[in-house]
């Protein structure tokens, strides 16, 4: 298993065609994160992988470069094909990746996943796209239906592999990698290890390279972590103080289930505060607009469920609040990564009554890490354990 090199690499000490060099400079990267500089040299060598690493430390190019490099322009078959657990993943890989190919105007991209009309799929599957990013469901869809043929496919890459198996996709995997030949390059990556990513390793991978990138200072997002004890009675009011804070132009809360995101988020914006609602009864042209509207920041508010909380990069967002504490240990940490991304600081509170006391204590076993407690004075001011008010402008 290779060792993380802690030596800084630039994308520059790369033998990297012009085009790509060139999108890396518009997109404003040099230096590599260490999956990146661990992943590229790897992959461009032909090598499977089997990647671990936290989420948020730069996956997509260290996939998307080696991909790209040695795609055949001339040949109009699919040759890449990315596998993503969810549509806003899927989206979010294929804006990526758009935007590395920038100065490759002969490459042609598709992103498929389901609530999108196929008639629509099947327009852009007509212009012969060498690239291909899809949930496993749809593509399967379009594997069964004959518009889309995997003979000519030579890389392969399973983003987010042990979220996609846990959510029941081994079969549409299994059957998508037993239609690619059998001479491909296959890549996953992962944020944990669990039987199925190590039983799909073991029966498709060929000498897969194992990378393991662990949370270091370099990595790690930085996030602060609040816990703040509320009664069932006065959340809602708690959720308002924090948000009348004024501190945080970004934000997303989250819920564990559809009604209380849809009921939540209609509350606030009622209260006349310019909110969102993402969760999986919206339809995916509506949850497509909401997210590119709140990356845009022509919001401030998104309410969700945990639909929305891995996958998705919006670079800016200043503070999580999880307005119920997930049922799932790793929602936790998928919640709280979605803000301290790109190096910036986050914040992250949890509102927590004493029915919550149990599972919190399962997370923070989880975490290896505990969140600061704070606590509302008699006179309704939010302090730290020693009593000093935490918000200066309350």
């Amino acid at each position: 298993m290779p060792k993380e090199n802690q030596t800084s690499m630039n994308f520059e000490d790369l033998d990297l065609s012009k085009e790509i060099r060139s999108a890396l400079r518009q997109m404003n990267f040099s230096e590599m994160t260490p999956v990146q500089r661990e992943t590229i040299p790897v992959m461009m060598a032909g090598h499977d992988v089997i990647a671990i690493a936290p989420t948020g430390t730069g996956k997509t190019l260290a996939f998307g470069i080696p991909m790209l490099e040695y795609i055949s322009l001339r040949d109009s078959r699919i040759q890449e094909v990315v596998l993503a657990p969810t549509r806003e993943l899927a989206v979010q890989i294929g804006e990526e990746l758009t935007k590395l190919s920038a100065f490759i105007p002969e490459l042609r991209l598709c992103v498929l996943y389901g609530g999108q009309p196929i008639s629509r799929q099947l327009d852009k599957l007509r212009r012969h796209p060498q690239v291909i990013v899809a949930t496993p469901g749809r593509l399967l869809d379009h594997f069964q239906r004959g518009t889309v043929r995997l003979d000519a496919v030579h890389t392969l890459v399973l983003d987010e592999a042990d979220e996609m198996l846990d959510m029941g996709f081994i079969k549409d995997v299994t059957r998508i990698i037993e239609a690619i030949p059998p001479a491909r390059q296959f890549v996953m990556f992962s944020a944990t290890t669990n039987q199925d990513v190590l039983t799909i390793s073991w029966k498709y991978q060929h000498d897969p390279v194992e990378i393991t990138i662990e949370a270091t200072e370099e990595n790690r997002p930085q996030i602060t972590q609040y816990v703040i004890p509320v009664d069932r009675g006065n959340k809602y009011d708690r959720l308002l103080y924090l948000l009348d804070s004024d501190e945080y132009q970004r934000v997303m809360i989250f819920t564990n289930t559809k009604d209380m995101a849809r009921r939540l988020n209609d509350r606030l914006s009622k209260a006349g505060y310019e909110s969102e609602a993402l969760h999986g009864d919206i339809p995916q042209s509506k949850r497509s607009q909401v997210m590119t509207a709140f990356k845009k920041g022509r919001f401030p508010i998104l309410v969700c469920t945990d639909v929305a909380a891995r996958g998705i990069d919006v670079f800016d967002v200043e503070a999580v609040i999880n307005y119920d504490l997930p049922n799932e240990n790793e929602y936790y940490l998928h919640r709280i990564g979605r803000t301290g991304r790109a190096k910036r600081h986050g914040v992250a509170f949890t509102l927590m009554d004493f029915r919550d006391s149990v599972r919190m204590d399962e997370i923070l076993r989880y975490m290896k890490t505990a969140p600061t407690p704070l606590r509302f004075s008699e006179n309704e001011i939010l302090c730290t354990e020693d009593g000093e008010p935490f918000f200066d402008n309350i």
